[in-house]
């Protein structure tokens, strides 16, 4: 599905009302190959825990987002707040539909983003799946903070 398309269904779904994640896609079965929210939406709820983690490096915070890139089929958005500020899009790489490994994290994806040495205190991240559904997870930096 092109991002254009996406971009015509979600508006077409919130101007009906439907976008508060209560609405699935009811003709779309599991494939078998983690492309679609329906196969990935049960692994990112049980690994909530891990979607993003923090690492102080070379006197930076660097804020991972590791997991989510490898399990971004299924998704058609990742947001992110910092300190309860404003939220911002975390770039994604597509997912194509031919894709043999879905997991594996495409050479130039981006999987962090760095911030000033312990700037970075707590993140909220909010998911949109292809079919709508949507979660969030929110973390406090001793809870993420890799030792």
């Amino acid at each position: 599905m092109t991002t254009l398309l996406k971009a015509i269904i979600l508006a077409l779904v919130a101007s009906a009302g439907l976008a508060e994640g209560n609405w699935q896609a009811e003709d779309q079965a599991p494939t078998g190959k983690f492309l679609t929210a329906t196969e990935t939406r049960p692994i990112l709820s049980a690994t909530k825990a891990s979607w993003i983690a923090i690492r102080e490096f070379n006197g930076q915070d660097l804020v991972y987002f590791t997991h989510l890139v490898s399990w971004r089929c299924g998704l058609y958005s990742v947001k992110f707040s910092i300190n309860g500020g404003d939220f911002q899009n975390f770039k994604i790489s597509e997912c194509p539909p031919e894709i043999n490994q879905p997991n594996a994290i495409p050479e130039d994806a981006e999987v962090y983003l760095v911030f000033d040495l312990g700037s970075v205190k707590s993140i909220e991240i909010e998911l949109l799946y292809d079919d709508l559904g949507q979660d969030s997870a929110s973390y406090e930096r001793s809870a993420v903070l890799m030792r």
